[in-house]
């Protein structure tokens, strides 16, 4: 099943149509696509007894984030041995988790502002919860989940490394620094869960490319880990990594620009595409200059 964000209105996609799900269920499930996952198991149950057939109208909209108002959003760093590498770490022992704030998340296709500093982008698989708890075994974590999309976990990385201590989760929420989309993909829909190719471009520009199995840490284990600790809600989001290429990583660093396209892709997933463009703010040279101050 695949289910779309259309204009705040929850559809699952069809080949050929989309299904207004609230309308369908004749209101029985909300039009808001984050409600769903308080009732993921009642509404696959539901929605696996559509017949074929079923009629629907033509729909047309803005696509947004199929998780737009998660309650927590996870992250993970250093989670593919290249990238840990290209960073100047060592391969991690346990996972290294920040969190982003939801006011970054925006659906597949956007114009971001660039703000003062280093732009950088990071593909990532993103997982969605739709059941929560505590003390989840890896062996069971992939039926807490909801299904994957697309994301891109971008940062700004004068703030995330400004210090007396890094920044993470600032540095890498400003407007716009997380969307996700197109679709949220169940499991089942996917060949193999546990390896799906991901990759980015910029203006046509091959610059990361890998596989979620080379994940160090791979979703079961980031589930069960981060349920040790904090109690997981449905709808959660997690970004599970990000592969070699990153523009910190290169010598001499790249950052994104105004004019650049970055389209982001989990195959058999979808794909995002940001383009960017300079601040209007009238303060931004002077932040910038602050900023590089600040970062030597």
């Amino acid at each position: 099943m695949h289910l779309m964000n259309l204009s705040g209105r929850l559809q699952i996609m069809l080949r050929d149509r989309v299904i207004d799900v609230a309308d369908a269920s004749g209101g029985r499930f909300e039009a808001d696509p984050q409600a769903v996952y308080d009732r993921w198991d009642e509404f696959v149950e539901w929605s696996s007894a559509l017949p074929a057939d079923f009629a629907s109208e033509a729909r047309e909209g803005e696509v947004g984030a199929p998780a737009p108002r998660p309650r927590q959003i996870f992250a993970v760093g250093l989670n593919y041995g290249e990238h840990a590498s290209e960073s100047g770490f060592d391969r991690p022992e346990n996972p290294v988790v920040f969190t982003k704030f939801v006011s970054s998340i925006t659906g597949p296709e956007t114009t971001v502002e660039l703000p003062a500093g280093s732009v950088d982008w990071e593909v990532e698989l993103v997982v969605v919860l739709g059941r929560g708890g505590r003390n989840i075994d890896s062996a069971e974590a992939w039926d807490h989940v909801a299904g994957v999309t697309v994301g891109q976990d971008l940062s700004e990385r004068v703030r995330q490394h400004s210090g007396p201590a890094p920044q993470f989760g600032l540095g890498k929420s400003h407007a716009g620094f997380s969307p996700i989309g197109p679709t949220l993909v169940t499991v089942d829909e996917l060949d193999d869960r546990d390896d799906l190719e991901l990759g980015a471009e910029i203006n046509g520009e091959t610059v990361q490319a890998g596989r979620t199995s080379q994940l160090i840490f791979p979703v079961p284990v980031l589930i069960e880990s981060l349920s040790r600790t904090v109690e997981l809600y449905p709808g959660d989001i997690i970004f599970t990594g990000t592969p070699a290429g990153v523009g910190a990583g290169r010598t001499p660093p790249r950052y994104l620009t105004a004019g650049d396209v970055l389209r982001s892709f989990v195959t058999g997933v979808g794909e995002l595409e940001q383009t960017f463009v300079d601040s209007t703010d009238s303060g931004t040279a002077r932040n910038r200059a602050e900023l590089s101050i600040q970062r030597s």
